[in-house]
């Protein structure tokens, strides 16, 4: 191990290096940017160590069009013999700078040790950190069975449909393709995350009848209506999520219990003329919920709690009328502490770090879900370089000594899961 840690140090500049470039390609996600030529430049940088490829468009799926393609790229590297596969899976896409920058963005700027920049922590640090681990393993000429591959996939930041999810139906993260998975998140280079809390997105709408808006009395508010949903939202369904404990370890610990955001909120004239004078009475309101739920919950109660609250209104209050779609559901996933994937990564950390790695569940989903429900796949775990709170901050960034551990950390484990003592 010795030598391929020294190599992994001695391409400290290249990791550098790549991770600047990887951030300098805008793959802002909505709408899609740049996903072509970003897959295309991993691609012909494993492409050059002895991968074979495979490019894959998701077509037909939400966002695609030829002006933005949903693009993903999945490399394969073969041992000397059959054996086990370990994939590294790191999505390509990254959301918008927003505002609050004292840098570019999208400049890749390395001061004080870090490599700055919107995705260099999440999570195209953690992709460059594994395609330096692998390529260290390749070049020290180490003879392992089985396979590594490496894919670099599109739209985990709106749901990983383009991506993940599309390439599991196809048979790309289902065993006997592929055994053990590692999506280098940016969860902290000492810990382990084993899965995610459940997600259950709706949309809410409440109805009223329009009128002129001098004439309110004419007509039914569906804002006003919407007002006592919210209020018993308040008064009592936060009240018991507060409650709900969980044995998962989830982090930070605000999120060990469950949660509901009220994601937006919109009633009235179309958007495009807010800021204008309204004179009609709303006919429709409508409120997005993100509800993330616990492992010991059921996807249906979850939603029962909601569904009681507005069936009390439309029984309790004249004209109430309402109509919820889900938009997207998502149940929990929690990994076996004692999983091969996550044993070899446990070690790999006490040994190099010399540290014992703490075992989290993240409070957000990321593509597990997919892995796990599609491709029914349950050796997978999240581990990579990054700190979890600067993901989508402005001023983002990436430790570069935490990228070479994580490196390590990755190279090591890979070996071990494919028989290499």
């Amino acid at each position: 191990m010795e030598s391929l840690f020294a190599r992994i140090d001695s391409k400290r500049e290249d990791l550098v290096s790549f991770t600047q470039e990887l951030v300098r390609i805008p793959t802002i996600n909505p709408p899609g940017e740049d996903y072509t030529r970003c897959a295309e430049f991993l691609g012909e940088r494993l492409a050059k160590s002895g991968f074979s490829l495979i490019y894959e468009r998701a077509k037909g799926t939400p966002g695609d069009s030829d002006r933005y393609p949903r693009k993903n790229v999945i490399a394969r590297f073969e041992g000397k013999h059959s054996g086990s596969c370990v994939h590294f899976n790191s999505h390509l896409d990254v959301v918008i700078p927003g505002k609050g920058w004292t840098v570019d963005p999208f400049g890749g700027l390395v001061k004080d040790g870090k490599v700055f920049g919107r995705g260099a922590c999440d999570m195209k640090g953690g992709l460059a950190s594994s395609v330096i681990a692998m390529e260290a393993i390749i070049e020290e000429g180490i003879n392992f069975s089985g396979s590594i591959e490496i894919s670099g996939t599109v739209d985990e930041e709106t749901g990983g449909y383009g991506g993940v999810a599309f390439l599991a139906e196809k048979g790309f993260f289902s065993k006997p393709r592929v055994d053990y998975v590692i999506i280098p998140e940016p969860l902290n280079v000492d810990r382990i995350c084993l899965g995610h809390r459940g997600a259950w997105w709706a949309e809410v709408e409440i109805f009223g009848r329009i009128a002129h808006g001098s004439m309110p009395f004419l007509g039914d508010s569906a804002i006003r209506h919407m007002s006592y949903f919210l209020q018993l939202l308040e008064q009592q369904l936060f009240p018991k999520l507060d409650q709900k404990k969980t044995i998962m370890p989830v982090v930070p610990d605000g999120a060990r219990r469950s949660t509901l955001n009220l994601q937006a909120i919109h009633g009235g004239e179309d958007e495009s003329f807010l800021g204008m004078p309204s004179p009609c009475v709303p006919d429709s309101c409508r409120l997005v919920m993100d509800r993330r739920f616990l492992i010991e919950e059921d996807i249906n109660d979850v939603k029962s709690e909601v569904i009681a609250l507005l069936d009390h209104l439309a029984t309790s209050r004249t004209n109430f009328r309402y109509r919820i779609n889900d938009i997207m559901e998502f149940l929990p996933t929690m990994t076996d502490i004692d999983a091969p994937v996550v044993k070899a990564v446990s070690n790999a950390i006490q040994n190099i770090l010399g540290k014992t790695p703490d075992h989290v569940i993240s409070p957000g989903t990321y593509d597990q879900k997919h892995i796990y429900r599609i491709g029914h796949l349950g050796d997978c775990i999240a581990y990579g370089p990054g700190i979890l709170d600067l993901a989508h901050q402005p001023d983002e960034y990436i430790v570069i000594d935490d990228m070479i551990a994580s490196a390590k950390v990755m190279a090591s484990s890979t070996l071990k899961l494919l028989g290499v003592s």
